[in-house]
């Protein structure tokens, strides 16, 4: 898959308002000009992750599977919970985008 064509996928799942909200709600395992490791990252249940953004449960695990399908968030199952979060590389990944000036 093109770089393009990934920045797009991203791009389209971030469009949709409850899921730009809960990306923006994981991706605060980074501060801006630093570096974690995925095992630093902050991770959610899905169930964690849910509160407070007015979105029905069923409808909150079709958000994250775009978002997963989007490769946006990384998701893993644990039990009967599934953990959520962002690679710091997405990050990366957008902010050169952004940074980009060629």
């Amino acid at each position: 898959m093109s770089n393009n064509k990934r920045i797009a996928d991203m791009f389209k799942a971030l469009s949709n308002v409850h899921r730009l909200a809960v990306f923006h709600r994981l991706m605060t395992c980074c501060s801006p000009g630093t570096k974690c490791s995925p095992d630093e990252a902050v991770r959610f249940n899905v169930g964690e992750l849910g509160d407070g953004l007015d979105i029905a449960p069923s409808t909150l695990s079709h958000h994250m599977k775009e978002l997963n399908r989007a490769g946006l968030v990384c998701m893993e199952r644990r039990g009967k919970h599934v953990e959520c979060w962002v690679d710091p590389e997405v990050l990366n990944e957008l902010g050169q985008f952004f940074s980009h000036t060629g």
